[in-house]
């Protein structure tokens, strides 16, 4: 486990030395600089998060849930239990990387909700219900401020973007709703973050912290693999499900994630200078 833990530190520390690099370095002690100064308000920083995640989840499900499924792979809504050899569905994936985050001490939140959830306790109500309703119409995210949790809110549009989401909610056992289709609008990511703007430093945080969190679940599935007992084990390295049998490193999953959309993240920071 410190083996993990080390890993975990060296990737996500290698991607903030990437991020700070974009945004032109450490700043010089006692100077008006980008990493002190309010350099994007709130709904900003939070399109950026909820993009690199589109890209994230959207890779996980396709390339390494849609594909590892063909390649006799499993994946489990109980796969932490020790008499199930399976890694996590996109939902729980995304409910890892959720955890990371709430335990860090960045003060930003997320969650997954719908009007038709598999979990009961995942049903919109109130002011994100009307919202979401929107959503549904034109896939455009919506933004407000929660009164009674003080704290700006953002939601955008969680899409049925591979066969794998599709059948897996239409065939599970406490599903609301059984006629999935893809592209659907299946639910909502919902971010929230205390501030009305944020610095550089906290806008790189933010990043970094969510980029963390998809390290730790995709490492702890890896832990779950390296436990298997009864079940035939993918090889970790630089291929992928596509090719047969195998699952990439974390390194691997994250440089894909990297190159697919943190090119635009960058240019959002940058541009801002």
């Amino acid at each position: 486990m410190e083996t993990t833990k080390i890993k975990i530190q060296f990737i996500t520390l290698t991607i903030f030395g990437i991020m700070l690099t974009a945004c032109g370095g450490v700043p010089e002690e006692g100077a008006k600089i980008a990493g002190e100064e309010k350099a994007f308000s709130v709904e900003e920083v939070l399109e950026m998060v909820a993009k690199e995640n589109d890209v994230t989840r959207t890779l996980y499900t396709k390339a390494i849930v849609g594909k590892g499924k063909a390649q006799g792979m499993k994946f489990d809504e109980d796969w932490r239990k020790d008499d199930v050899e399976a890694g996590p569905l996109p939902a729980l994936f995304l409910r890892g990387v959720a955890t990371s985050i709430r335990k860090s001490p960045v003060p930003l939140g997320l969650y997954l909700g719908s009007d038709f959830p598999v979990n009961a306790a995942n049903k919109f109500e109130g002011k994100q219900a009307e919202l979401f309703n929107e959503i549904k119409k034109d896939e455009k995210p919506q933004f407000f401020y929660d009164e009674d949790q003080k704290l700006h809110t953002a939601m955008f549009a969680d899409l049925a973007s591979a066969g794998a989401c599709v059948s897996c909610h239409n065939d599970h056992p406490q599903t609301a709703k059984s006629d999935w289709k893809l592209g659907d609008v299946m639910g909502a990511t919902t971010w929230q973050y205390p501030k009305d703007s944020l610095s550089y430093k906290e806008t790189i945080a933010v990043l970094n912290s969510y980029a963390k969190g998809t390290v730790e679940i995709y490492m702890e599935y890896l832990d779950e693999i390296d436990a298997f007992k009864d079940s035939e084990k993918p090889e970790i390295g630089k291929k992928w499900p596509a090719e047969g049998n195998y699952l990439p490193t974390p390194e691997v999953f994250l440089d894909s994630v990297r190159k697919l959309a943190s090119y635009e993240t960058m240019k959002q920071l940058v541009a801002s200078k």
